[in-house]
């Protein structure tokens, strides 16, 4: 170690040397941080993450108060949306086609649903896609999501449950697992 440092020292300088450690230390500091996920600063979860609108209708501000006007109505119970940010009791939200704004935190649930996103979407009984399908799905479709690999999802709607392809569904992290 000392003989690197005293290379690094001859080339750069003593002021040099330090600066050249600090900033690799830096950016490695930088970089394990990038691997941990952005907190909210009000519930401390995890940002972006996954959330369900708990009613079928939601206000959509272009703010996080009442006195922002309505830009959009979500109009449909179990939607997925995913939280980008938080303020106080207010959460920026969008949907799978990227319309958002800021919606009150009591219209949201931690209830995970999922939206298909590909119509005809084969419902598998196993995680293979040489299964044999139990039902299709249409896209659109809103269901309930359960246990998840890195590649399958199992999801539940209209009394069908089913694997289905993570790359077909909307309202799930590309490297979520759940158990």
């Amino acid at each position: 170690m000392k003989v690197r440092a005293v290379v690094v020292t001859k080339t750069f300088g003593t002021r040099g040397a330090v600066w050249l450690l600090t900033a690799i230390f830096s950016l490695c500091a930088i970089a394990a941080l990038a691997d941990e996920p952005t907190r909210g600063p009000v519930t401390n979860l995890p940002l972006p993450r996954f959330v369900s609108m708990k009613t079928d209708t939601g206000n959509v501000r272009r703010g996080p108060s009442l006195t922002h006007r309505v830009d959009w109505v979500f109009k449909l119970e179990d939607m997925p949306l995913e939280v980008t940010a938080e303020y106080g009791n207010w959460r920026r939200v969008r949907d799978i086609e990227g319309v958002g704004g800021w919606m009150h935190y009591s219209l949201l649930s931690g209830v995970r649903t999922v939206m298909v996103q590909k119509d005809y979407t084969p419902l598998r009984m196993r995680p293979d896609p040489a299964a044999e399908p139990n039902a299709y799905a249409e896209q659109g479709v809103v269901a309930f999501l359960g246990d998840c690999t890195l590649d399958w999802c199992r999801i539940r709607a209209d009394g069908f449950r089913g694997w289905v392809m993570k790359s077909e569904l909307w309202g799930v992290g590309t490297d979520e697992v759940r158990n």
